[in-house]
């Protein structure tokens, strides 16, 4: 079940990814972080940011961004900058990809999919999600 996250959390992601996170999608972790969404063609379920202000929640979220960004990095095909925020059971990624030349995360949310590795654009922006 997804619980609030202080936003201490998200910057520290930030800073490890050197990324900014898009408003929208800031704001639905801060309430819920993690969670789930649906969208065609899948039900995707949302990477958490790590909060360790305690166990519970150090548990809950050992399956961070951070993590499931570095092993999708991993797969072969994965866009280099793309950010994995969700995932199906079928081995594809819902990423960001960063704007040209910044660190800025663009507002459009992706799905990566990991048989073919094409990207297909699933929305203009997290809040459509919602």
């Amino acid at each position: 079940m997804p619980f609030p996250v202080e936003e201490k959390y998200i910057k520290q992601t930030e800073q490890k990814l050197g990324v900014v996170f898009p408003a929208s999608f800031r704001n639905k972790m801060m309430h819920e972080n993690g969670g789930s969404v649906e969208t065609p063609p899948d039900f995707w379920n949302l990477y958490p940011f790590m909060d360790t202000s305690d166990m519970k929640r150090l548990k809950r979220t050992c399956n961070d961004i951070v993590r499931e960004t570095a092993a999708a990095r991993g797969s072969t095909g994965f866009p280099e900058k793309a950010i994995a925020i969700g995932a199906n059971d079928g081995g594809d990624q819902l990423v960001f990809i960063p704007t040209e030349n910044t660190t800025t995360l663009r507002d459009a949310i992706y799905w990566w999919d990991h048989e073919t590795g094409n990207i297909n654009q699933i929305a203009e922006d997290f809040e459509e999600l919602l």
